[in-house]
């Protein structure tokens, strides 16, 4: 999934099928939402510690590591060895990092001589991207100072990515990130979208989506948060910020950002044991007349 686009999903809320022992259990967004209700026990510790009800799920493209790099070097290196140019335009560039392998290949660089071959540059382009990543220890600037506040401050953190377990891990543990994440998303959960890691890394860091925070670098990553009933901050870089606006919050670098600004970001939806709510009052019984005898 490296090299193909992936789909958003969750437009309709949908979620993805897991299996129990009474067989398939189909999971989505409102599904999510509503069994992961807070105990009264934990409802008592976030008032206490409010910021221990989110959950921070970053994507691991251009958020953790950059893997916009990773993969323009791939490319570079591919042409390289095959003898060939790719144009410095800013739709091929664009196209390298963003469109599918088979549509570069085929429409944007149309260096495809059959299924073959085509089959052979992609696996040839997939290891030299593991190549480069192997190579990869330092994570985005700015983020190591990032996640230690959040570990100060007890909020669970999950990366989610779609590469596989253990390089995955391995990226982790050479950029020194290891003990930051108490979940991670992986090729090995099988999960068919973008919004499907969304939820799966909220399910495995035990909160509930409405009350977790994406970190993301692509406007698609942005709207999967959203179908999710998510809240996403935006890391302007890859992108633009007018293409980013659909954010609900978006900066420049992480030294931007501090614990306060997780808490304004809900704000407005209160917290579900101080939200007021609708008595309903039951029907008095009529009201006896006092009568006064009088002689």
């Amino acid at each position: 999934k490296l090299f193909v686009e992936e789909a958003v999903g969750a437009e309709y809320g949908e979620g993805f099928e897991t299996f129990r022992p009474g067989g398939p259990l189909k999971v989505d967004v409102d599904f999510l939402n509503d069994r992961m209700q807070e105990s009264a026990l934990q409802r008592i510790r976030y008032a206490m510690k409010p910021d221990e009800a989110f959950g921070l799920i970053f994507s691991w493209d251009n958020v953790v590591a950059d893997t916009r790099a990773l993969k323009l070097d791939a490319w570079n290196q591919l042409a390289s060895e095959e003898g060939r140019d790719i144009p410095n335009d800013g739709d091929v560039q664009r196209s390298l990092l963003y469109a599918g392998a088979d549509h570069v290949l085929h429409k944007v660089l149309q260096w495809e001589k059959g299924q073959k071959e085509l089959e052979r540059l992609k696996l040839r382009l997939l290891q030299l991207y593991y190549e480069n990543l192997h190579k990869l220890s330092a994570p985005m600037e700015g983020l190591r100072e990032w996640l230690d506040a959040l570990y100060t401050a007890g909020i669970p953190c999950a990366v989610a990515s779609c590469i596989d377990r253990r390089n995955l891990i391995e990226a982790l543990q050479r950029m020194g990130l290891s003990r930051y994440f108490q979940a991670i998303v992986t090729e090995e959960d099988g999960m068919e979208s973008i919004a499907h890691r969304f939820l799966s890394a909220a399910v495995k860091l035990d909160r509930k989506p409405s009350k977790c925070i994406v970190f993301e670098d692509d406007p698609r990553g942005i709207t999967a948060a959203h179908n999710c009933t998510m809240m996403a901050v935006a890391l302007i870089g890859s992108h633009p910020a007018y293409e980013l606006v659909q954010a609900d919050l978006a900066v420049g670098s992480f030294s931007e950002l501090s614990v306060i600004n997780l808490r304004r970001l809900f704000a407005h939806k209160g917290s579900a044991f101080m939200d007021l709510q609708k008595q309903v009052g039951e029907n008095a019984p009529p009201k006896r007349k006092l009568k006064i005898d009088t002689i």
